[in-house]
């Protein structure tokens, strides 16, 4: 079906029907779902009647390629045009082979592994018949009360862009019409959700526009510069507008600037919420405001069914700005082959050769393995497999590692950390205890742990969050490991024998009272499906680690938000005529992170020298290139992160202390050396203007190389214009 033929298919639908296009509703509303399509209770009371439901656009939430069908042939048959649906999902890290959470993926500093996640997830989503996935979500973090910082790859701009494009490669491949083992990327949620206040969920964004274009935008362009086919809306403000009523964020910034011509959707109600936000007297003034802005799919509110037809009739929307929605809406439907094959992609045999296949799962734990980073090693790992291990924790045999959007993942499928190091340890080598539960613990638990340590060389701990205490509505003031397991620690640690702290969660913790206390820490994250046995493989040495935070941890909650890329003071703490007391600081703590942004350790050590560069002047035609040698000073190969900083000396706004510019991950075998070298133009030392001009300015730069965003070598340079 080309465009003319979508055209005349528009020419034949009603308004209503067109309007009904607009509206995604949840699978319970359909016919052949699981739950028969009943639209009782709740569902009535959102004004939604058979027709609707009859002439909707797209699907929410359908899982298997069997259910799929079901409700995809009994659509079919009720829509008076043969019009197919839209089936989306929230396949965020995967679909049932649950890889480590975004975040975790990002410090693996590997766009190939994250691409290739993706497109595992995208295969197994493609064959059990979903065409949209809601990923990735893009948005920058700084704070790590909010709970969806799990759900981003971290704090730089660049860093973000590039897993970005990894991302929607993974799932979109090259053609979705001709490769129906892909599905359509979402990117979201537009725009700076990730900013919002106090680190609350769906709190207010308020900040400058340039601000905006300069360190939040850029993620989303690249999503939508590698052919990303939706973006959804957020839920915060944006200038003061809701984003999902903001004609100037969609329209004018979204669509004219950034150049997005594909669909916009709404998050799950956020077109009825533009009226507790204050934007909106009712749902009609909400639909008026959301279609003006260029939303072309309200997400489970029925603003759209209810009020679009009359607003045409009035003539407060003109009838070309649903033809161009819907329009929208079928293409991508002609995108993906549905006309021609509604049913694309569903193959319950497929299903049970591809979801959670050997291969599949050997992707998610190296990822996982990739992913892991290790804060602290006072020479107790790796282990050896002849030492006696006590297991010790509330995660030690927990399956709760999947993390958040993982709802088709199976925690009966998922390694723990006690199946993986029963693989790992000699016989009779290894006990475990549980200690203390996630938020609560009992004398009679410590001591059973007490019991089981007496026993060992060595002990493990497995702590973390429960996956509730994270991801949406997971905001926490204190980022803490909760009470209880600090008490687990200390009491272990009063046992005096070498401790080794692995963590569970979603968000960088404010590690007082495991970091002091264990003589190693290994951050493990939400690590998937393999999560257990990645580790356990990391823990025995069989795998060094190689992970490096994109997320600054904090010393203190606060300093929140903190992060490497930050601006300076007119009077910088530290600075060589700074006063004792008349600084930028805080009394009580440094102004420092714990943890620095890039920072991590391996079970070897490397050394960086010889830093060249191949002039002093950088031109508009010819770029320097900046070399550093890598050695591998230790006994055991591994893998480092050379990471390029660069400080614009003097802005015409200020510019942050150092932003990352490029990154190279390479191998080093014991006593091996290897030159990396950067090639630097002028483009990237362009930035917005106060009036938000995006161009260099001539002057005097500084390039930093080193294994984070704290250490390096240093060297000086001039941009001549």
């Amino acid at each position: 079906m080309n465009n003319s033929k979508l055209t005349r298919l528009l020419d034949q639908m009603t308004l209503d029907e067109k309007v009904a296009q607009l509206t995604q509703l949840a699978t319970p509303f359909f016919k052949g779902a699981g739950d028969q399509g009943e639209i009782t209770g709740p569902m009535e009371d959102m004004g939604i009647d058979e027709d609707a439901v009859r002439n909707c656009g797209s699907v929410l939430g359908a899982s298997g390629a069997r259910e799929v069908k079901n409700i995809q042939r009994a659509h079919l048959e009720d829509n008076r045009l043969g019009i197919p649906l839209l089936v989306m999902s929230d396949i965020v890290h995967g679909f049932k082979t649950i890889f480590p959470v975004p975040l975790a993926i990002g410090c693996s500093w590997d766009l190939e592994l994250a691409e290739k996640s993706a497109e595992i997830a995208a295969r197994e989503a493609a064959v059990s018949g979903v065409h949209v996935t809601f990923a990735p979500m893009v948005d920058l973090v700084r704070d790590p009360r909010w709970g969806r910082v799990m759900e981003s790859t971290g704090e730089d701009p660049f860093l973000n862009s590039q897993f970005a494009r990894a991302f929607v490669r993974g799932f979109q491949g090259n053609d979705l019409t001709g490769d129906h083992m892909r599905v359509a990327a979402c990117v979201k949620h537009f725009a700076a959700y990730g900013a919002a206040e106090g680190g609350r969920d769906y709190n207010t964004v308020d900040m400058s526009e340039r601000e905006l274009r300069e360190t939040y935008l850029p993620a989303y362009q690249a999503a939508l510069d590698e052919g990303c086919e939706m973006v959804m809306t957020a839920f915060n403000t944006v200038f003061g507008i809701p984003a999902t009523g903001n004609e100037k964020l969609m329209r004018s910034i979204l669509r004219e600037e950034m150049g997005f011509d594909g669909i916009l959707i709404s998050d799950w109600g956020a077109v009825k919420e533009m009226i507790p936000h204050g934007v909106a007297e009712d749902e009609k003034e909400a639909a008026l405001k959301a279609i003006k802005a260029g939303v072309d799919i309200e997400m489970m509110t029925a603003a759209y069914v209810k009020y679009l037809k009359t607003l045409v009739e009035e003539k407060q929307v003109d009838i070309s700005v649903i033809d161009e929605a819907v329009m929208r809406i079928l293409t991508l439907k002609e995108k993906l082959g549905l006309f021609e094959n509604p049913y694309r992609g569903g193959d319950e045999q497929l299903e049970k050769e591809l979801i959670m296949s050997p291969e599949h799962r050997a992707s998610a734990r190296k990822l996982a393995e990739k992913s892991t980073v290790l804060l602290k090693n006072d020479n107790v790992l790796p282990l050896r497999p002849d030492q006696k291990v006590s297991l010790i924790g509330p995660f030690a045999q927990n399956p709760d590692i999947l993390g958040p959007w993982s709802w088709l993942g199976s925690k009966e499928e998922a390694v723990t950390l006690w199946d993986g190091m029963k693989g790992k340890a000699a016989c009779d080598f290894l006990n475990s205890a549980k200690g203390a539960d996630i938020e609560s613990v009992s004398e009679e638990q410590l001591q059973e742990a007490e019991r089981a340590a007496m026993e060992a060389d060595v002990i493990v701990l497995a702590l973390g969050e429960d996956s509730d205490m994270s991801g949406e509505a997971g905001c926490r003031a204190n980022i803490q490991l909760p009470d209880a397991q600090l008490k687990l620690v200390e009491r272990m640690k009063s046992l005096n024998k070498p401790m080794v702290a692995v963590l569970f969660n979603g968000r960088p913790l404010d590690l007082h009272g495991v970091i002091d206390k264990a003589d190693a820490v290994l951050e493990a994250w939400y690590p998937g499906t393999e999560g257990g046995a990645a580790i356990a493989e990391l823990l025995y040495g069989d795998a060094n680690p190689s992970g490096r935070l994109t997320m600054s941890f904090p010393y203190s909650v606060g300093q929140v938000p903190v992060y490497y890329n930050h601006f300076n003071t007119g009077r910088p703490k530290g600075a060589p005529d700074a006063q004792v007391r008349y600084v930028s600081q805080y009394l009580d703590i440094p102004n420092d992170p714990l943890l620095p942004f890039g920072f991590g350790l391996s079970y070897t050590s490397f050394q960086y020298r010889d830093l060249a560069v191949s002039g002093d002047e950088l031109t508009l035609d010819e770029p320097l290139s900046v070399s550093v040698n890598v050695t591998n000073s230790g006994d055991l190969e591994g893998e480092e992160v050379v990471q390029l900083y660069i400080r614009d000396v003097s802005g015409e706004v200020i510019r942050p202390i150092k932003e990352l510019k490029d990154f190279r991950k390479i191998s080093l075998k014991p006593g091996e050396t290897k030159k990396v070298t950067f090639t630097v133009s002028e483009e990237q030392l362009r930035y917005h203007h106060s009036d938000l001009r995006y161009e260099s300015d001539p002057g005097l730069f500084t390039f930093f190389v080193g294994p984070n965003s704290h250490e390096g070598m240093s060297h000086p340079f001039t941009l001549v214009k």
